[in-house]
């Protein structure tokens, strides 16, 4: 034991020294200041007759956090973010070129490269290049405008990303299709109005009546899935072409039947002749209908088949055969993409986790199909007049299969559909003249839209959903040149790097992290590494 002049001098000692430690860290805390005004003098300075698009392509501004140039900066976010896109999407191709071939018993010729990506059988090289461009356009163009608001305005604010995220959705122009470009403009509305509601509710602004409800999403995915399958049924030009061949592709309803279906419901005469034409030349089978009636009969939606129950079960197997390379597909090529070295590291738990969220999503589509197909059939035993309004009910209530799938996914499941929903609805408007057809107005509302998702994402990323934060991490984030990158900030403890002219931090504090981090730690003793890898499996989860 010390005698107690030794431990008085020990304590005298200890203060010292941490006075003198608290000491060194002012000055080198004043040095840094110091040596920060003076690169921001030194740059103002520097070739005061240069222009700011000059300096653009050979240094990065004082505000910019990437170490490269603005312009390297830029180009490197393209390029990353145009290989990632174009190899998630040619890989689900691949891979359902894989299951094409599996499925004939054609094993032998997976291993041939000729006939698993040749571009007779896999035809998705210009798809693939327009998504590329899609994701790198934007992300090249983003991070570029952003750096060029800086140097314009001399300072940082959620304007720079609003007008960035804004002139970056330009990018959207890629896509040839315009009903693709109004679905994708529909789905990120859907998604800023999430986070907007999100944010609201979270400080107590807004909520709507029933958001407690705990199956809320589910109620909002039948709503949404009703206003499709009516569209399926009675207004098929309203839906995307794609969107449409899938669903007849999943259902066991082929066209000329719905054809006739819709023209009973309108009270149309019913081309007898040509239904008839096309049941016998797929069924062998005969049917006597009048022109002029007003249901057709489970005879001619299933004419293969007399028994409803039988019809309603091959209509569930058939739905779980056809969509399930789809679901595997698109469960497990982007994980691997977007994430190889963790693939690489446990390739045999990665596969089981995407083979059962495939298992469970196929699923889910394939009650789906069923629960329709057993509604409809239902509604031919008790009534003897159609109705274009029971196939709103029926999507509608087909819609509480979703309750096969996760909490967390019901949500997605809902936002997904939301869109297609709200592009049938908005097409039905216009062609009646209730709304104004406005050229490119899909364009200018997906710039709008992105601006106010990129401005969450850098100020108020938990009001996102996590599969879009996982997302759009996944490719502005990629490259360790971003403006989000922590490489500038020191590693001195409680060394802080600090804006000129801005107020002195405490000697206690620490260093902050950015907004786009800010909230993501679930524990104390959780590092913001074990958060962005819980934060990337929430969106592999969602995909």
């Amino acid at each position: 034991m010390p005698a107690p002049k030794e431990e008085w001098m020990l304590q005298q000692r200890a203060a010292l020294a941490s006075q003198e430690k608290e000491a060194a860290l002012k000055r080198l805390r004043e040095a840094e200041v110091s040596l920060r005004k003076a690169v921001e003098d030194l740059h103002a300075n520097h070739a005061p007759g240069e222009h700011w698009y000059s300096s653009f392509f050979s240094s990065r501004h004082t505000l910019c956090q990437h170490l490269d140039s603005c312009i390297a900066n830029s180009i490197s976010s393209f390029c990353q973010s145009f290989l990632l896109a174009n190899g998630v999407r040619v890989g689900i191709g691949v891979l359902l070129r894989a299951f094409k071939l599996a499925k004939n018993k054609s094993f032998r010729s997976l291993l041939d490269l000729k006939l698993l990506v040749s571009e007779k059988d896999l035809i998705v090289r210009e798809e693939a290049c327009r998504i590329g461009l899609l994701f790198g356009g934007f992300t090249g163009c983003y991070h570029g405008i952003r750096c060029i608001l800086r140097r314009l305005r001399k300072k940082e604010t959620i304007l720079n990303e609003f007008f960035a995220g804004c002139i970056a959705g330009l990018s959207i122009l890629t896509l040839d299709d315009q009903s693709k470009r109004r679905t994708l403009a529909l789905y990120i509305l859907a998604r800023l109005a999430q986070c907007i509601y999100n944010l609201a509710k979270a400080r107590k602004k807004f909520h709507f009546w029933g958001s407690h409800w705990q199956h809320g999403d589910s109620l909002l995915f039948s709503l949404a899935c009703a206003q499709v399958m009516y569209a399926f049924v009675m207004r098929p030009e309203t839906l995307p072409e794609s969107y449409l061949e899938f669903i007849v592709r999943t259902g066991p309803i082929s066209r000329p039947v719905l054809k006739a279906v819709r023209e009973s419901c309108r009270g149309e005469p019913v081309d007898v002749d040509a239904l008839s034409a096309f049941l016998s030349s797929n069924s062998n089978a005969k049917l006597e209908l009048a022109t002029n009636c007003r249901l057709i009969p489970c005879t001619g939606i299933h004419a293969g088949r007399s028994s409803c129950m039988e019809q309603t079960s091959f209509a569930a197997r058939s739905a779980f055969k056809k969509t399930f390379p789809l679901y595997m597909s698109l469960t497990f090529v982007p994980f691997v993409v977007l994430n190889l070295q963790k693939f690489m590291q446990a390739p045999m738990h990665t596969f089981l986790t995407a083979l059962r969220g495939a298992v469970r999503s196929t699923s889910f589509i394939s009650l789906f199909v069923g629960i329709y197909q057993g509604f409809i059939c239902l509604h031919r035993k008790i009534a003897v007049k159609d109705h274009k309004l029971i196939y709103w009910f029926a999507g509608a209530i087909a819609a509480l299969a979703v309750l096969l799938e996760k909490k967390s996914r019901r949500s997605e499941l809902a936002l997904y559909v939301l869109p297609r929903a709200a592009d049938s609805l908005w097409y039905i408007l216009v062609n009646r003249q209730l709304l104004p057809n406005i050229k490119y107005a899909e364009v200018v509302l997906f710039c709008l839209c992105m601006g106010g998702i990129m401005c969450f994402h850098e100020h108020e990323p938990d009001m996102m959903a996590p599969l879009l934060r996982g997302i759009i991490k996944s490719f502005m984030n990629r490259v360790f040149s971003t403006d989000q990158s922590q490489g500038m900030r020191l590693d001195y403890p409680a060394v802080h790097y600090v804006p000129y002219n801005a107020a002195e931090p405490a000697a206690s504090s620490t260093i902050e992290l950015p907004a786009s981090e800010k909230g993501l730690r679930e524990s104390p003793g959780e590092s913001c590494s074990d958060v962005l890898d819980k934060l990337e499996t929430e969106a592999f989860d969602g995909l």
